[in-house]
């Protein structure tokens, strides 16, 4: 028998997978405009709506990728064939990307290449890669402790924990540790709740159901909340990260809140396992390549059309996933470029 063992596919994590991936570039395309505008938020309320209510996006890819790997994880376990499958998928492309970037799109640079490799900063999207990647190593560890993380107390406890330190880091000052482990610290709340997720699934959506509305009214409210704190936070400090940060308590709690909620309206809904399964596909390449195409057409659509930040979002979105679906048709480039 194979150390690794054959994947139980799910097609709502997929789902879910690509609203991220989606809520990435909508992130990205009005902040675009926002700094057109100089972070006029008051005259602009739709554009920074917008990108606040999508700030749920990198913490929910940490929760599904924790989800993926626990429900994933082989009974007879190797950790060299474990570690050889998860950075065989995701490193080649990193380090192909982050050439990309580091040598033709972003030319201007304080770090040398490895370095940028090291915090991911060849690019501004690939600062979570890193961070990923230690994620990876010590996932055996965490679904060891499963058990221990699923006692109510400890649960509770873990939350609060995280709070604190993203509280810290948002309203106080950031944490002491560069990147990737501060992104790591920020976010190992989430990857542990991915993977008890992953393994109570039904009565996290029988949870769901039963307060179903209560989840719809709250993943709302969080949405104009997180955008009313991140305003109004910014004309008190002037700092552009008051509003640019995903790592506040409000976006945690938010994102398990959608998360869920849209996990278990999707679980409702009869879906084509295929479709959603090659459209997800395409989710690294999109990840990896959409700044690019941000730049470009950001260089040539007429300037009136850059004050719409959906028609912006529409635009990188359709070109990200064309391409990706051009060099899906390829035989070895998806190896190269995710």
């Amino acid at each position: 028998m194979s150390a690794i063992a054959e994947n139980k596919y799910n097609p709502v994590v997929d789902l879910l997978r690509t609203i991220a991936i989606l809520a990435v570039i909508l992130i990205h395309t009005s902040t675009k405009v926002l700094v057109l505008f100089k972070f006029d938020l008051v005259h602009h309320p739709l554009t920074l709506f917008l990108n606040q209510a999508s700030r749920f996006a990198v913490p929910l890819f940490f929760l599904i990728s924790a989800f993926v790997l626990e429900l994933n994880y082989p009974q007879n376990f190797n950790y060299f064939s474990y570690l050889k499958k998860r950075f065989s998928r995701l490193f080649l492309p990193y380090l192909f990307w982050s050439f990309i970037y580091y040598f033709f799109v972003y030319t201007y640079h304080t770090q040398n290449f490895a370095s940028t490799l090291f915090y991911g900063t060849a690019s501004y999207q690939l600062y979570f890669i890193p961070a990923l990647f230690i994620f990876y190593l010590i996932f055996p560890l965490f679904h060891y402790l499963a058990d221990f993380f699923s006692r109510k107390i400890i649960l509770i406890l873990l939350v609060i924990f995280q709070i604190i330190i993203l509280s810290f880091d948002y309203y106080h000052r950031p944490l002491a540790f560069s990147y990737p482990i501060s992104v790591f610290l920020l976010n190992f709340g989430p990857f542990i709740l991915g993977i008890l997720a992953s393994r109570y699934q039904e009565k996290i959506s029988d949870f769901v159901k039963k307060y179903s509305p209560y989840f719809l009214v709250s993943s709302t409210l969080f949405a104009f909340l997180i955008t009313l704190e991140g305003g109004s936070l910014y004309y008190q400090t002037h700092n552009y990260l008051s509003f640019y940060s995903q790592w506040r308590p409000s976006v945690f709690l938010y994102t398990l809140i959608l998360g869920a909620y849209l996990y278990f309206c999707f679980s409702r809904i009869k879906l084509n396992p295929t479709l959603i399964k090659k459209i997800a596909s395409y989710s690294f390449f999109v990840f990896f390549i959409h700044v690019i195409f941000l730049e470009i057409v950001w260089k040539y659509l007429p300037h009136p059309f850059l004050s719409f930040p959906l028609i912006l979002f529409i635009i990188v979105s359709f070109l990200s996933y064309l391409s990706a679906f051009l060099v899906s048709k390829t035989k070895f480039i998806p190896k190269l470029t995710g």
